[in-house]
């Protein structure tokens, strides 16, 4: 199996009907659904279902999040010598299967009701996710042409976006179940790593792209080495810098939508879960046009434009919400009737669309730009720069909201914000840049 078999320019849902590449997507599918349904239900049970003297409520959504992400932090180093030493398929079906004995425990937690329990199964799904990570986007190469990257990273995307977004509607309905919902909420996470065991099954076997790479356990002097190793490509080193203000960038939306739809909106729960909804189907369509809009190559040329696109609406979010007038709390029927709220959708909706258009081609170019030997590492080190840039985003938004900001002005500070990174980037690299003015001028005509 090599990518140069293949169409040229197929059509990227094509690629759903192909071995090569369907079974790895539902695998990842499958994999984010179970985090965010177990993760979901978790904070929802510990807010209102749970008494944990040491686990408050207020910071139960926090210390989850953290737990999660710490993983990232402590092995994504090791993870990626893992990747590149051994067959990306045999690891993705160790990880699936580790999925099973993770779940197993939780099951045990969920049914005894064990905050204890739970949490370190929080910790082992970081640690699932870290391995996966890596694996997951150095194994699209190795399988899809040049000009399938963008559109198989767009597929990916869209499916990873969506199955967060069902994995926590999914979690908040099943933990809420009179009686058997912790019952239920384990049950479907046994049964989904199950179903993403059998389904990695199917995965084709490759081969390793690294096997006599020697791994140095020591994950700090390893991931020093894996920043290091990316900083010597440095197109691909500022690609990385720029995927992770992505991750910035969004986290300082979704961590806030829960108190902009309460505070600001003046909307009820179902209010919060519709921005989650729009924002995550924003991404989503924003991601599967890259293909469309790329003409089947690795087109850096649309970063500026969704550079651009994610900045101009979050800008707008901040005109649009900061006069809303005071209410009593909305269901999501009232919100939706009144226009008054149409362009805070519309400013949401687009901002995500314009955040997939500026990510996907990063993706593709750092996969495409990368040696094959040592791609999972150069992944690894995407991971722990996206950690560092979310918890960094977290800590800045909760000193901003300390400082007495209200949340429409920290959106207006990341709009700005965002020009002024994107633009440091795309002066390091003018390639982007170039290639953007570049993909105008065919549009133009």
């Amino acid at each position: 199996m090599t990518p140069a078999l293949h169409p040229a320019r197929p059509n990227q849902f094509a690629l759903l009907r192909q071995r090569r590449f369907a079974p790895f997507f539902w695998t990842q599918f499958l994999g984010a659904a179970n985090d965010n349904v177990f993760k979901f239900a978790f904070t929802v049970m510990v807010t209102y279902q749970m008494r944990v003297d040491w686990l408050p409520v207020e910071l139960a959504g926090l210390v989850i999040g953290a737990l999660f992400i710490l993983p990232f932090l402590l092995f994504s180093a090791t993870c990626g010598q893992l990747a590149d030493k051994y067959s990306k398929t045999g690891v993705m079906r160790f990880v699936k299967s580790l999925e099973i004995v993770i779940m197993l425990v939780g099951a045990l937690g969920f049914f005894s009701g064990n905050a204890a329990l739970l949490l370190l199964c929080v910790f082992l799904m970081g640690c699932h996710s870290t391995l996966f990570g890596p694996v997951k986007y150095a194994y699209l190469p190795q399988v899809l042409s040049h000009h399938e990257l963008t559109g198989g990273n767009g597929v990916v995307e869209m499916g990873t976006f969506v199955a967060i977004l069902l994995g926590n509607v999914a979690g908040g309905l099943l933990v809420a179940i009179p009686d058997i919902g912790p019952q239920s909420v384990a049950a479907a996470c046994l049964a989904l790593a199950v179903l993403g065991r059998l389904v990695a099954g199917q995965i084709p076997a490759l081969e390793p792209t690294d096997p006599g790479l020697h791994i140095n356990w020591n994950p700090v002097t390893e991931t020093w080495r894996n920043l290091r190793l990316a900083r010597g490509n440095l197109p691909v080193f500022h690609s990385l810098l720029g995927i992770s203000w992505m991750w910035f960038f969004g986290a300082v939306f979704l961590s806030q939508f829960p108190s902009f739809a309460r505070e600001v909106l003046h909307g009820d729960a179902q209010v919060a879960s519709a921005l989650l909804v729009i924002f995550s189907l924003g991404i989503g369509i924003g991601s599967l046009l890259c293909e469309r809009l790329s003409r089947g190559q690795v087109e850096i040329g649309l970063v500026p434009l969704g550079a651009l696109g994610m900045s101009v609406f979050s800008v707008d979010l901040y005109f649009a919400s900061r006069a809303l007038p005071a209410s009593e709390l909305m269901n999501l029927s009232t919100f939706v009737a009144q226009s008054a709220h149409w362009r805070v959708m519309a400013d949401l909706a687009l901002l995500s669309l314009f955040t997939g258009l500026y990510s996907v081609p990063m993706y593709a170019l750092i996969q495409q730009r990368s040696h094959a030997t040592h791609r999972a590492r150069i992944i690894a080190a995407n991971n722990i720069l996206n950690a560092l840039f979310m918890i960094a985003s977290a800590l800045l938004a909760g000193a901003l909201l300390k400082a007495g900001w209200s949340i429409p002005h920290i959106f207006l500070f990341t709009g700005v914000a965002n020009a002024v990174v994107t633009g440091s980037i795309f002066v390091l690299m003018p390639q982007y840049l170039h290639q953007f003015r570049a993909w105008v001028r065919p549009h133009r005509g």
